[in-house]
């Protein structure tokens, strides 16, 4: 692992556990992709001062791994049209626990206490909805990617968007959350949970509402 710039060390030193993580990764505004779309590396993300989920979970992983944890982050996978969702993964003791970055209430910061990673991607299950249609939409799970394996593309500090960690999270294992007949019988989310849904932490303008 090559030493990162001074800007990160100074960052990182600070937050010391995935909650204090998950504090600073949500006084991120939120990358709206307004230019087009982008997949920044932890650096270019303090730089730029935005992020997406998965621009925030790779930043997360960075700085999980500067403590000493493994950069690992999960796909969550969803039915059309809902977009797919991405946390950066830690371990106390022998439960797991994520690091989200969301511009809405749900599908946030999860406490680690889910015994493996099938009981922690169900922990969103019933938050995952879309708003229009009020279908819940979650459908599968991945393996834990470990970053490190991109260290030779430099993915912490790197210019470039990271396209290649896209491929590899969407290419890697993933495992059915609920089956056909399941699937069949979901309840749509009610109207309380789509008004809750459409509460936004951040404006396109950089304003944190909340």
């Amino acid at each position: 692992m090559a030493k990162l710039p001074n800007i990160m060390q100074r960052v990182y030193k600070k937050l010391t556990t995935p909650s204090k993580i998950q504090d600073f990764i949500n006084s991120i505004p939120a990358n709206f992709e307004l230019q087009g779309e982008t997949n920044m590396a932890p650096l270019k993300v303090l730089e730029k001062n935005t992020a997406h989920c998965m621009e925030g979970a790779m930043l997360a992983a960075s700085i999980l791994r500067y403590h000493g944890r493994s950069p690992l982050i999960m796909d969550l996978r969803a039915k059309r049209p809902d977009d797919d969702h991405i946390v950066a993964l830690f371990k106390v003791g022998s439960c797991f626990g994520a690091i989200s970055k969301t511009n809405h209430p749900v599908l946030r910061y999860r406490e680690p206490i889910y015994e493996n990673l099938r009981e922690l991607a169900v922990s969103y299950f019933h938050e995952y909805f879309d708003n229009q249609t009020r279908k819940k939409n979650l459908r599968e799970y991945s393996i834990g990617v470990d970053l490190s394996r991109f260290d030779n593309v430099q993915w912490e500090t790197t210019d470039k968007d990271l396209w290649e960690i896209v491929e590899a999270v969407d290419e890697a294992r993933h495992y059915n959350i609920i089956t056909k007949v399941q699937e069949r019988l979901l309840r749509k989310a009610e109207a309380i949970e789509v008004q809750a849904g459409n509460i936004t932490e951040w404006s396109k303008v950089g304003k944190r509402l909340y």
